[in-house]
Protein backbone atom coordinates (compact mmCIF):
# COMPACT_ATOMS: atom_id res chain seq x y z
CA UNK A 1 0.00 0.00 0.00
CA UNK A 2 0.98 3.51 -0.79
CA UNK A 3 2.64 5.78 2.18
CA UNK A 4 0.47 8.84 2.01
CA UNK A 5 1.97 11.63 3.89
CA UNK A 6 -0.81 14.42 5.23
CA UNK A 7 -0.17 17.76 7.45
CA UNK A 8 -0.54 21.43 7.62
CA UNK A 9 2.21 24.09 6.04
CA UNK A 10 1.64 27.55 6.72
CA UNK A 11 2.31 30.15 3.66
CA UNK A 12 3.68 33.32 5.46
CA UNK A 13 5.72 36.34 3.75
CA UNK A 14 5.18 40.36 3.99
CA UNK A 15 2.27 41.46 1.86
CA UNK A 16 2.25 41.05 -1.41
CA UNK A 17 4.65 38.83 -2.11
CA UNK A 18 2.33 36.63 -4.12
CA UNK A 19 1.14 34.37 -1.22
CA UNK A 20 -2.45 33.68 -2.00
CA UNK A 21 -1.48 33.40 -5.99
CA UNK A 22 1.06 30.57 -5.13
CA UNK A 23 -1.84 28.81 -2.49
CA UNK A 24 -4.36 28.90 -5.98
CA UNK A 25 -1.21 27.73 -8.07
CA UNK A 26 -1.02 24.59 -6.03
CA UNK A 27 -4.69 23.54 -5.12
CA UNK A 28 -6.08 24.46 -8.60
CA UNK A 29 -8.70 26.46 -7.85
CA UNK A 30 -9.43 30.29 -6.31
CA UNK A 31 -8.86 29.72 -2.78
CA UNK A 32 -7.88 32.82 -1.87
CA UNK A 33 -8.59 36.69 -3.03
CA UNK A 34 -6.11 38.40 -5.41
CA UNK A 35 -5.21 41.61 -5.88
CA UNK A 36 -2.25 43.98 -6.49
CA UNK A 37 -2.82 46.00 -3.33
CA UNK A 38 -1.09 44.44 -0.37
CA UNK A 39 -2.55 43.12 2.95
CA UNK A 40 -5.62 41.76 0.37
CA UNK A 41 -5.93 38.79 2.58
CA UNK A 42 -7.34 38.89 6.50
CA UNK A 43 -7.88 35.41 7.10
CA UNK A 44 -6.32 32.64 7.29
CA UNK A 45 -7.67 30.43 4.13
CA UNK A 46 -7.02 26.90 4.00
CA UNK A 47 -6.87 25.21 0.74
CA UNK A 48 -6.37 21.15 0.32
CA UNK A 49 -4.78 19.64 -2.26
CA UNK A 50 -4.56 15.81 -2.65
CA UNK A 51 -2.48 13.57 -4.87
CA UNK A 52 -1.34 10.21 -5.39
CA UNK A 53 1.28 10.30 -2.60
CA UNK A 54 0.16 12.92 -0.34
CA UNK A 55 -2.42 15.93 1.17
CA UNK A 56 -0.75 19.35 1.89
CA UNK A 57 -3.15 21.32 3.90
CA UNK A 58 -2.05 24.98 3.30
CA UNK A 59 -2.90 28.19 5.19
CA UNK A 60 -2.16 31.13 3.67
CA UNK A 61 -2.08 33.78 6.29
CA UNK A 62 -2.15 37.59 6.15
CA UNK A 63 0.99 39.34 5.57
CA UNK A 64 2.85 40.59 8.86
CA UNK A 65 1.61 44.40 9.63
CA UNK A 66 4.29 46.62 10.80
CA UNK A 67 2.56 49.74 9.47
CA UNK A 68 -0.72 50.52 11.42
CA UNK A 69 -1.43 49.33 14.61
CA UNK A 70 -5.48 49.52 14.98
CA UNK A 71 -7.79 45.83 16.62
CA UNK A 72 -8.25 44.56 12.89
CA UNK A 73 -4.03 44.21 12.24
CA UNK A 74 -3.62 43.40 15.99
CA UNK A 75 -6.11 40.01 14.86
CA UNK A 76 -4.51 39.47 11.38
CA UNK A 77 -0.77 39.51 13.21
CA UNK A 78 -2.15 37.10 15.83
CA UNK A 79 -3.34 35.09 13.32
CA UNK A 80 -0.27 34.80 11.85
CA UNK A 81 2.24 34.52 14.57
CA UNK A 82 -0.52 31.21 15.86
CA UNK A 83 -0.26 29.19 12.45
CA UNK A 84 3.55 29.39 12.62
CA UNK A 85 3.41 26.92 15.67
CA UNK A 86 0.24 25.02 14.66
CA UNK A 87 2.00 23.60 11.17
CA UNK A 88 4.10 20.81 9.80
CA UNK A 89 5.87 22.84 7.51
CA UNK A 90 6.74 26.68 6.72
CA UNK A 91 6.68 28.42 3.56
CA UNK A 92 8.07 31.44 3.77
CA UNK A 93 7.70 33.49 0.65
CA UNK A 94 9.76 36.51 -0.75
CA UNK A 95 9.95 37.91 -4.27
CA UNK A 96 12.72 37.36 -6.49
CA UNK A 97 15.36 40.75 -6.11
CA UNK A 98 13.54 42.06 -3.06
CA UNK A 99 14.39 41.55 0.35
CA UNK A 100 14.54 43.99 3.37
CA UNK A 101 13.20 45.27 6.48
CA UNK A 102 10.01 44.09 6.02
CA UNK A 103 11.27 40.36 5.26
CA UNK A 104 13.64 40.17 8.09
CA UNK A 105 10.89 41.12 10.62
CA UNK A 106 9.06 37.99 9.62
CA UNK A 107 11.95 36.18 9.62
CA UNK A 108 12.25 37.11 13.22
CA UNK A 109 8.95 35.03 13.84
CA UNK A 110 9.85 32.00 12.37
CA UNK A 111 10.04 29.01 14.44
CA UNK A 112 12.68 27.05 15.11
CA UNK A 113 11.47 23.60 15.30
CA UNK A 114 9.39 23.76 12.33
CA UNK A 115 10.94 22.95 8.74
CA UNK A 116 10.95 26.55 7.10
CA UNK A 117 11.40 25.98 3.13
CA UNK A 118 12.17 28.93 1.85
CA UNK A 119 9.83 29.88 -1.54
CA UNK A 120 11.61 32.53 -3.72
CA UNK A 121 8.35 33.83 -5.68
CA UNK A 122 8.00 36.15 -8.67
CA UNK A 123 11.06 34.36 -10.48
CA UNK A 124 9.72 35.51 -14.30
CA UNK A 125 9.92 39.38 -13.10
CA UNK A 126 13.55 39.38 -12.53
CA UNK A 127 15.07 40.99 -15.42
CA UNK A 128 18.42 40.31 -14.78
CA UNK A 129 18.64 35.99 -14.14
CA UNK A 130 22.13 35.93 -13.21
CA UNK A 131 21.36 38.01 -10.13
CA UNK A 132 19.18 34.87 -8.84
CA UNK A 133 22.10 32.64 -7.37
CA UNK A 134 23.35 35.95 -5.03
CA UNK A 135 20.15 36.90 -4.19
CA UNK A 136 19.51 33.55 -3.18
CA UNK A 137 22.38 33.21 -1.27
CA UNK A 138 21.68 36.68 0.74
CA UNK A 139 18.47 35.44 1.80
CA UNK A 140 19.39 32.64 2.68
CA UNK A 141 22.18 33.79 5.26
CA UNK A 142 19.20 35.09 7.44
CA UNK A 143 17.84 31.46 8.74
CA UNK A 144 18.06 27.93 8.83
CA UNK A 145 16.31 26.74 6.07
CA UNK A 146 15.50 23.14 5.43
CA UNK A 147 15.50 24.37 1.66
CA UNK A 148 15.59 27.23 -1.10
CA UNK A 149 12.64 26.92 -3.68
CA UNK A 150 13.04 29.75 -6.65
CA UNK A 151 9.60 30.05 -8.39
CA UNK A 152 7.10 31.88 -10.47
CA UNK A 153 3.64 31.14 -9.00
CA UNK A 154 2.40 33.40 -12.17
CA UNK A 155 3.46 30.84 -14.52
CA UNK A 156 3.20 27.85 -12.31
CA UNK A 157 7.41 26.96 -12.44
CA UNK A 158 8.50 25.01 -10.21
CA UNK A 159 5.69 24.20 -7.65
CA UNK A 160 5.99 20.91 -8.47
CA UNK A 161 9.57 21.07 -7.13
CA UNK A 162 8.03 22.78 -4.30
CA UNK A 163 5.27 20.34 -3.50
CA UNK A 164 8.30 17.04 -3.38
CA UNK A 165 10.57 19.23 -0.95
CA UNK A 166 7.44 19.78 1.53
CA UNK A 167 6.65 16.83 1.73
CA UNK A 168 9.24 15.28 2.67
CA UNK A 169 8.39 17.00 6.06
CA UNK A 170 4.66 15.88 6.94
CA UNK A 171 3.94 12.95 8.51
CA UNK A 172 2.72 9.21 7.78
CA UNK A 173 -0.96 10.07 8.77
CA UNK A 174 -3.11 9.36 5.80
CA UNK A 175 -5.77 11.58 4.86
CA UNK A 176 -7.38 14.43 6.57
CA UNK A 177 -9.78 15.36 4.40
CA UNK A 178 -12.01 14.05 1.51
CA UNK A 179 -9.67 13.78 -1.93
CA UNK A 180 -12.09 15.83 -3.25
CA UNK A 181 -12.14 18.61 -1.21
CA UNK A 182 -10.25 21.97 -1.85
CA UNK A 183 -11.33 24.06 1.28
CA UNK A 184 -12.67 23.58 4.97
CA UNK A 185 -14.24 27.31 4.27
CA UNK A 186 -17.89 27.74 3.94
CA UNK A 187 -19.22 28.60 1.06
CA UNK A 188 -20.57 31.63 2.56
CA UNK A 189 -17.05 32.77 3.57
CA UNK A 190 -15.75 32.14 -0.33
CA UNK A 191 -18.60 34.38 -1.07
CA UNK A 192 -17.76 36.87 1.41
CA UNK A 193 -14.43 36.82 0.16
CA UNK A 194 -14.87 36.97 -3.78
CA UNK A 195 -17.01 40.46 -3.25
CA UNK A 196 -13.97 41.84 -1.29
CA UNK A 197 -11.64 40.83 -4.24
CA UNK A 198 -13.95 42.82 -6.30
CA UNK A 199 -13.71 46.04 -3.76
CA UNK A 200 -9.88 45.78 -3.63
CA UNK A 201 -9.82 45.26 -7.79
CA UNK A 202 -11.97 48.05 -8.96
CA UNK A 203 -11.82 50.74 -6.19
CA UNK A 204 -8.85 53.51 -5.26
CA UNK A 205 -5.61 52.69 -3.42
CA UNK A 206 -7.03 53.44 0.07
CA UNK A 207 -10.52 52.85 0.17
CA UNK A 208 -10.38 49.23 0.12
CA UNK A 209 -8.51 49.19 3.75
CA UNK A 210 -11.93 50.72 5.30
CA UNK A 211 -13.80 47.92 3.86
CA UNK A 212 -15.52 44.65 5.09
CA UNK A 213 -18.21 42.19 4.02
CA UNK A 214 -21.15 41.20 5.53
CA UNK A 215 -23.43 37.69 4.21
CA UNK A 216 -26.56 38.82 5.80
CA UNK A 217 -28.73 36.02 3.94
CA UNK A 218 -27.45 32.45 2.35
CA UNK A 219 -30.08 30.46 0.81
CA UNK A 220 -29.41 27.18 -1.24
CA UNK A 221 -32.49 26.16 -3.57
CA UNK A 222 -31.28 23.28 -5.48
CA UNK A 223 -28.44 24.44 -7.51
CA UNK A 224 -29.24 27.70 -6.53
CA UNK A 225 -28.17 30.51 -3.81
CA UNK A 226 -29.23 33.57 -3.15
CA UNK A 227 -26.69 35.23 -1.66
CA UNK A 228 -27.55 38.74 0.02
CA UNK A 229 -24.52 40.67 1.00
CA UNK A 230 -23.68 43.96 2.74
CA UNK A 231 -19.99 46.09 2.01
CA UNK A 232 -19.81 47.46 5.15
CA UNK A 233 -17.47 51.20 5.42
CA UNK A 234 -16.11 53.57 7.43
CA UNK A 235 -17.74 56.75 6.20
CA UNK A 236 -20.86 58.14 4.69
CA UNK A 237 -18.58 59.21 1.85
CA UNK A 238 -17.20 55.87 1.16
CA UNK A 239 -20.60 54.76 0.81
CA UNK A 240 -20.85 57.01 -2.23
CA UNK A 241 -17.79 56.14 -3.72
CA UNK A 242 -18.74 52.24 -3.53
CA UNK A 243 -22.05 52.82 -4.98
CA UNK A 244 -20.45 54.76 -7.74
CA UNK A 245 -21.98 57.18 -10.50
CA UNK A 246 -26.02 55.36 -11.15
CA UNK A 247 -24.75 52.75 -8.96
CA UNK A 248 -22.23 51.51 -11.62
CA UNK A 249 -19.36 50.63 -9.17
CA UNK A 250 -21.61 48.76 -7.23
CA UNK A 251 -23.17 46.74 -10.46
CA UNK A 252 -19.97 45.76 -11.45
CA UNK A 253 -18.91 44.36 -8.04
CA UNK A 254 -21.55 42.48 -7.94
CA UNK A 255 -21.58 41.07 -11.41
CA UNK A 256 -17.87 40.17 -11.46
CA UNK A 257 -18.11 38.57 -7.99
CA UNK A 258 -21.39 36.72 -9.27
CA UNK A 259 -19.98 35.24 -12.22
CA UNK A 260 -16.84 34.20 -10.07
CA UNK A 261 -19.60 32.13 -7.02
CA UNK A 262 -20.85 30.22 -10.04
CA UNK A 263 -17.61 29.06 -11.68
CA UNK A 264 -16.66 27.99 -8.12
CA UNK A 265 -19.93 26.46 -6.91
CA UNK A 266 -21.21 25.36 -10.47
CA UNK A 267 -24.44 26.69 -10.50
CA UNK A 268 -26.56 29.41 -11.08
CA UNK A 269 -26.53 32.48 -7.91
CA UNK A 270 -28.50 35.58 -7.13
CA UNK A 271 -26.60 37.88 -5.40
CA UNK A 272 -27.78 41.60 -4.35
CA UNK A 273 -25.38 43.26 -3.17
CA UNK A 274 -25.84 46.78 -1.10
CA UNK A 275 -23.62 49.24 1.33
CA UNK A 276 -23.98 50.40 4.83
CA UNK A 277 -22.37 52.58 7.36
CA UNK A 278 -20.67 51.12 10.45
CA UNK A 279 -18.15 53.36 12.03
CA UNK A 280 -15.06 52.52 13.74
CA UNK A 281 -15.51 49.04 12.45
CA UNK A 282 -11.86 48.36 11.96
CA UNK A 283 -10.52 49.53 15.24
CA UNK A 284 -13.68 47.67 17.16
CA UNK A 285 -13.05 43.95 18.75
CA UNK A 286 -16.43 43.10 19.23
CA UNK A 287 -17.64 44.54 15.91
CA UNK A 288 -14.52 43.00 14.23
CA UNK A 289 -15.47 38.69 15.96
CA UNK A 290 -18.97 39.78 14.33
CA UNK A 291 -17.51 40.05 10.82
CA UNK A 292 -15.43 36.86 11.48
CA UNK A 293 -11.91 38.30 12.71
CA UNK A 294 -10.74 36.33 15.57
Amino acid sequence: MKEIRSGYLAIVGRPNVGKSTLLNRLVGEKISIVSRKAQTTRHRITGILTNDDAQFVFVDTPGFQTKFSNALNRAMNRGVTQTLHDVDVVLFVVEAGRYDAKDQAVVRLLPKDVPVILVVNKTDQLKNKDALLPFLAQVAADFDYTAVVPVSAAKGRQTDELLKEARKHLPNEGLMFGEDELTDKSERFLASEYIREKVFRLLGDELPYATAVEIERFETEGALRRIFAAIVVDRESHKAIVIGKGGESLKRIASEARQDMERLFDGKVYLEVWVKVKSGWNDDERLLKSLGYD
